[in-house]
């Protein structure tokens, strides 16, 4: 069993930054990849971006150059700088861990960013 806990989301103005944390319950070491989701209101979940255990990290294009993601693992959590928000990033954000086999979800953070 792994728990993840998100925080950080909010509401933010156009061009402002927020940063999510996704606390696990496991030592973040072992799962192979971690990452960020998000979903808007009828509209499909889309990955944001992911690191892997030894720090690889790849981003969808709409969010390269203004997102970053990265890790503390002895802290057991993953974070995501977004800067430079636009209206479009307005979503639900979910921290995500495989590990093994199995994918675990946070519970989702809120993010609105305003024009």
């Amino acid at each position: 069993q792994v728990q993840l806990v998100e925080s950080g989301g909010g509401l933010v103005q156009a061009g402002g930054s927020l940063r999510l944390s996704c606390t696990a319950s496991i030592n973040i070491v072992s799962p192979n990849v971690m990452g960020w989701y998000r979903q808007a209101p009828g509209k499909q979940r889309e990955l944001v971006t992911t690191i892997t255990s030894g720090g690889k990290t790849n981003y969808a294009d709409s969010v390269k150059g203004r997102f970053t993601i990265s890790k503390d693992n002895s802290k057991n959590t993953v974070y995501l700088q977004m800067n430079s928000l636009k209206p479009e990033d307005t979503a639900v954000y979910y921290c995500k861990v495989s590990y093994l086999v199995y994918d675990y979800w946070g519970q989702g953070t809120q993010v609105t960013v305003s024009s």
